[in-house]
């Protein structure tokens, strides 16, 4: 059973999951409903409607894995149970991952203005530089899956008759889970330095604007201030979630303490629920087609009111 403050704790990392769920599904939805009313699937769409999926599933891993452990945590005994969710769960972080950094790519070259010859490159090849972000991505699981598969099948071979997460000292569970997110990192790097370099053509773009004695909230600056804050909103949420696997890993250590894997998994599940809510308010079209859904909502409600008095 669990206590008040573990089930306070609970509710809110399923609270999250089904905000996450219900966030994510309604920007793959939208972006489907697009691109079928326009009969093309433009790049934002793709790349939108990829993060969109890639998160739910995301979400589905991680509740899944924390039921196993609050109320089934024999099952983790079974190596088979471990290699399921090690490989689903490398394959779909690098996918979530990879979306988020080709979504802070994409508003980096369509808002950014710099002369260098590489930028002007990549900015008339945006297709092209989707291609080798994808061909880093698959390069990324190749290198990572054969090091999950070998070590999934060591520890199984060591740890026959014993748990097979509680066996591994934390850190050395540590050292693994930093070798098999190497990718994750590199492109969550790449996330860092657009958003870096956005700022810095903000800052440009605000100096020359200075110097022309003309206003400063022009379209320029306010596409630079929406995209800023995305790519920020994504870096905070994304180091919380890096921090609540930490609080998870940290608490192998102490099977009996319910209350701190909660915890890692409540901070945990912040980011891909947290970052599909910022994404809807800070899109034109996410956002207008949120709203008239509140709106068509409240209407019924008052329709039903009227109707009941």
């Amino acid at each position: 059973m669990l206590s008040i403050v573990e089930g306070i704790l609970f509710f809110v990392a399923i609270s999250e999951s089904i905000l996450g769920v219900l966030g994510n599904g309604f920007i793959g939805l939208i972006n489907c409903i697009d691109c079928v009313k326009n009969k093309k699937f433009s790049i934002i769409s793709f790349i939108l409607t990829g993060l969109s999926i890639s998160r739910i599933f995301l979400i589905w891993i991680l509740t899944t894995d924390g039921f196993i452990k609050l109320f089934s945590p024999d099952m983790y005994a079974s190596a088979n149970i471990i290699e399921c969710i090690t490989y689903l769960w490398i394959i779909i972080n690098h996918s979530s991952v990879w979306f988020a950094t080709s979504l802070s790519i994409f508003y980096f070259l369509k808002i950014a203005n710099f002369s260098h010859y590489t930028f002007l490159w990549m900015k008339g090849r945006m297709s092209r530089v989707l291609l080798l972000l994808m061909g880093s991505l698959l390069i990324s699981l190749l290198l990572t899956y054969p090091q999950a598969v070998k070590i999934v099948h060591d520890y199984r071979r060591k740890n026959r008759n014993t748990t097979w997460q509680l066996s591994m000292h934390t850190d050395e569970y540590f050292i693994i889970q930093i070798s098999l997110n190497l990718g994750v990192i590199f492109f969550f790097a790449l996330s860092l330095i657009t958003c870096f370099l956005l700022v810095i053509s903000l800052w440009r773009h605000n100096r020359q604007m200075h110097l022309n004695a003309t206003g400063f909230r022009d379209p320029n600056t306010e596409a630079h201030v929406k995209a800023i804050k995305v790519l920020i909103s994504f870096t905070i949420l994304f180091i919380l979630h890096f921090i609540g696997i930490a609080i998870e890993i940290s608490s192998f250590r102490f099977p009996e303490n319910k209350l701190l894997f909660l915890f890692g998994l409540t901070t945990t599940a912040i980011y891909p629920w947290g970052h599909s809510f910022i994404l809807i308010l800070g899109n034109r079209k996410l956002k207008q087609a949120s709203l008239k859904i509140l709106q068509q909502l409240m209407h019924c409600e008052k329709g039903e009111n009227l109707r009941a008095t």
